[in-house]
């Protein structure tokens, strides 16, 4: 019984919750030009690219840049997420996570990580589960932000898997899109009236019961 699926994973609030890192490191920057930037605002930033981020950020403070001081502050702002990341560890993988990834290596089931983040690696290394992973695909990979299905199809021929045979983990609405867009099963990690174009959703991972992730191997 050849049952194998690919079962793909966004980073950022799926495996691990780094946006209080991306968050606090977008606020200094913020303040630095006298933006206000609020949780709220930070919502805007969810599934963006760095660049388009910034942008989104000077937009709320009506600041014109050049693209010099822009470079500046992307460097800096890495710089400064980067050095949040230093005492990550297995700690940080969000609830229910690891139940999840131990069954479907159990299952022999292809796993991926399908991520804008540029970082990827070696958050999956400090947290300890960078081996449950046989396929990595992250933003130095691809060319085409979500809700382009790039990186997830990428994920997917990567693992020798067809598209119509991968479940996608996500919990930004570009990713549910990107997944649907990719003839993929979108499983919505968060809230329902954000994510309500998932074809599944889930508050979190510990309420995803073995049983739904068998159904989705034997379909």
């Amino acid at each position: 019984m050849n049952n194998k699926k690919a079962f793909i994973f966004d980073l950022d609030g799926v495996i691990v919750d780094t946006a209080k890192y991306h968050f606090l490191a977008w606020q200094k920057i913020a303040k630095s030009l006298n933006i206000n930037f609020t949780h709220e605002d930070n919502e805007l930033l969810k599934g963006v690219s760095r660049v388009r981020s910034l942008d989104i950020i000077l937009g709320l403070g009506n600041v014109q840049a050049s693209q010099e001081d822009k470079d500046k502050w992307l460097i800096q702002k890495n710089e400064d997420y980067l050095s949040y990341l230093v005492d990550m560890d297995e700690s940080e993988v969000l609830p229910g996570v690891l139940k999840v990834l131990k069954l479907l290596k159990d299952k022999k089931q292809g796993i991926a990580l399908g991520s804008a983040s540029k970082n990827a690696r070696p958050i999956l290394e400090k947290t300890g589960v960078l081996s449950y992973f046989d396929v990595i695909v992250d933003g130095n990979d691809v060319t085409n932000a979500k809700p382009d299905p790039e990186v997830f199809l990428k994920a997917a021929q990567l693992l020798n898997i067809d598209p119509k045979n991968s479940i996608v983990f996500e919990d930004s609405v570009a990713g549910i899109q990107a997944a649907n867009i990719g003839k993929m099963v979108s499983v919505g990690i968060g809230e329902e009236k954000v994510l309500h174009e998932a074809h599944y959703i889930f508050k979190d991972f510990t309420e995803i019961d073995p049983s739904f992730i068998n159904d989705l191997i034997s379909k």
